[in-house]
């Protein structure tokens, strides 16, 4: 096994294939673009048909819009994937958050308490995988963290997980302004 990775370009979705095919024509329509982990995704329909109806899901839980994106920041951060800190750096700074706040996130902290907490315990999480200690929990609910916030933040650590995970397997061809994880 070579110990320097190489950027592989996504595999192309034949026509033939409908599963992977109506999938990115599902993507497109919803981002107006097929990002390359996408497409890389779609050589597993079932594994890009799951991350997406996880991802929709998500979108309907109490976890609001930009706290999800300084999520799958941090997740990316923290699994040191390239391609997604990259990813979500760009969206994030389509959504308003500035250098210093995506920086912040990156390293888990926000100015506002609430997110903090948030941002806290879901690096709690990943650094523990799952085996928070009582106190760091009593800290986050004191915090405002609820129960369901709670359960959300651990969804999105398995699904920004997934896509880190897959992205460090495929490798695909970076195509949003490179962060260095």
């Amino acid at each position: 096994m070579s110990s320097t990775p190489t950027t592989t370009t996504p595999p192309a979705v034949a026509a033939e294939e409908p599963d992977g095919g109506e999938l990115l024509a599902r993507v497109a329509r919803q981002l107006g673009r097929v990002p390359n982990l996408y497409a890389a995704l779609a050589s597993g329909p079932a594994a890009l048909e799951g991350y997406l109806a996880m991802r929709d899901h998500l979108t309907r839980g109490v976890l609001r819009p930009r706290l999800r994106e300084q999520l799958a920041l941090l997740i990316a951060q923290e699994n040191e994937c390239t391609y997604c800190v990259s990813a979500h750096s760009f969206r994030g700074g389509l959504i308003g958050l500035t250098e210093q706040e995506l920086r912040a996130t990156r390293d888990g902290h926000d100015a506002d308490p609430h997110t903090d907490a948030v941002l806290g315990l879901a690096r709690a999480i990943l650094r523990t995988r799952g085996r928070v200690a009582e106190p760091d929990r009593a800290a986050a609910r004191a915090a405002g963290v609820t129960e369901a916030e709670q359960a959300e933040i651990v969804a999105h650590i398995a699904l920004n997980t997934l896509s880190n995970y897959y992205n460090h397997l495929a490798r695909p061809e970076l195509d949003f302004p490179e962060v260095q994880a």
